[in-house]
């Protein structure tokens, strides 16, 4: 008998979530700001049991947002550490839709590359970032607020 299996405590538990790193042709970045903590971010949220990662980011974005966007590459992985959530960001770009607000989101706005790094703490920023340099899919962890080192 496996340990993980005479102690299912000991088998750590991760939520997965999903978001759409939207990048318009002019090089800016759909960010939304956060209804529940103020904080901007990209859209996305977590990943139904049900459903294939591109169908969660189409549909987080579409709620956050009103925009539909075709999913393109992988372009990061990231692990809030703390609270152990793996976030799978895909690069997006729209097709459809108009910006509106909704009940998780306050503002929605296509911000520049150093608006991204003004407004958002690095862990989130880094994700918006790392879709811009198409040298992914990066993998990073982070406490929350701050990308930790390489191991």
């Amino acid at each position: 008998m496996s340990s993980a299996a005479q102690h299912p405590r000991s088998t750590p538990l991760h939520s997965v979530s999903v978001a759409g790193a939207v990048v318009r042709d002019d090089g800016r970045l759909l960010a939304i700001r956060r209804a529940d903590n103020g904080s901007w971010e990209l859209p996305g949220g977590v990943l139904e049991l049900d459903e294939w990662p591109e169908d969660g980011v189409r549909r987080e974005v579409r709620e956050e947002t009103g925009l539909d966007v075709e999913v393109g590459e992988l372009t990061g992985v990231y692990k809030n550490v703390p609270r152990g959530i793996l976030a799978l960001v895909f690069r997006c770009k729209r097709v459809g839709g108009a910006e509106r607000t909704s009940s998780e989101s306050t503002a929605v706005e296509w911000l520049t590359p150093e608006q991204v790094e003004e407004r958002m703490s690095e862990a989130y920023a880094i994700r918006l970032l790392d879709a811009l340099d198409g040298t992914g899919p990066h993998v990073r962890s982070h406490d929350g607020q701050r990308v930790m080192p390489v191991r």
